[in-house]
C-alpha cells in the first residue's frame, strides 16, 4: 500500500504493509530507532508517538492507520542537531535514568504541551500515566516538563 503522511515536518510516501505494527513500520522501514518497544500491547508507553497532535502508543497502531496524518517521532524533537527545550530539561533535571521510557515520556509531553502550553503538575502526571519508567522516579520527569512548558512559553509555544 502506498501510504503518504508528514513524518516530523516532512511529506513522505512509503510503500509498505498496511496491516505492519508503526512501532515496527518506523524502527524497520524508516530507520528510526528512538521509538523503543517494551511490552507491545499498550500498556508501557516505551513506543509513543505523537500522530496528529495526540499521544498514541505505536504497537497499537497500524502502519496504513497514518495515511494523511501528521507523525512526530522523538528524532523530529530536535532541529538542527540542537536538542529541543523538553529534551534540554530531562537532561538538565536527571529525569533520564536507564533511558528506556524516554522517548515514549518525551513524546507524551509533548503531545501535552502541544495542546496545553501551560500545564498543571496534574495535568503533566495525567498525561504520562501511559508511560511506565522501571527505575521508578517520576518528580524529576514531571519538573522537566513543567520546565520545558515554561521554556515554550517564553519562546511562544510548542514547536519543532
Amino acid at each position: 500500500m502506498r501510504i503518504e503522511f508528514e513524518l516530523n515536518g516532512e511529506k513522505r510516501v512509503k510503500n509498505a504493509d498496511p496491516c505492519k505494527r508503526l512501532v515496527d513500520f518506523l524502527r524497520e522501514d524508516m530507520g528510526l530507532t528512538g521509538t523503543k518497544e517494551g511490552c507491545g500491547e499498550g500498556e508501557c508507553g516505551a513506543c509513543t508517538v505523537v500522530l496528529d497532535g495526540r499521544a498514541v502508543h505505536s504497537c497499537l497502531v497500524l502502519a496504513g492507520q497514518i495515511k494523511g496524518k501528521r507523525l512526530l517521532t522523538v528524532e523530529g524533537l530536535s532541529r538542527g542537531g540542537e536538542l529541543s527545550p523538553l529534551q534540554r530539561t530531562f537532561i538538565d533535571h536527571g529525569a533520564i535514568q536507564c533511558g528506556y521510557c524516554t522517548p515514549g515520556m518525551l513524546m507524551s509531553a509533548a503531545a501535552l504541551l502541544i495542546e496545553n502550553p501551560s500545564p498543571t503538575e496534574d495535568d503533566v502526571r495525567i498525561s504520562l500515566a501511559g508511560n511506565i519508567c522501571r527505575c521508578g522516579d517520576y518528580s524529576a520527569i514531571v519538573d522537566a516538563v513543567l520546565d520545558a512548558a515554561e521554556t515554550y512559553r517564553k519562546e511562544g509555544g510548542f514547536h519543532v
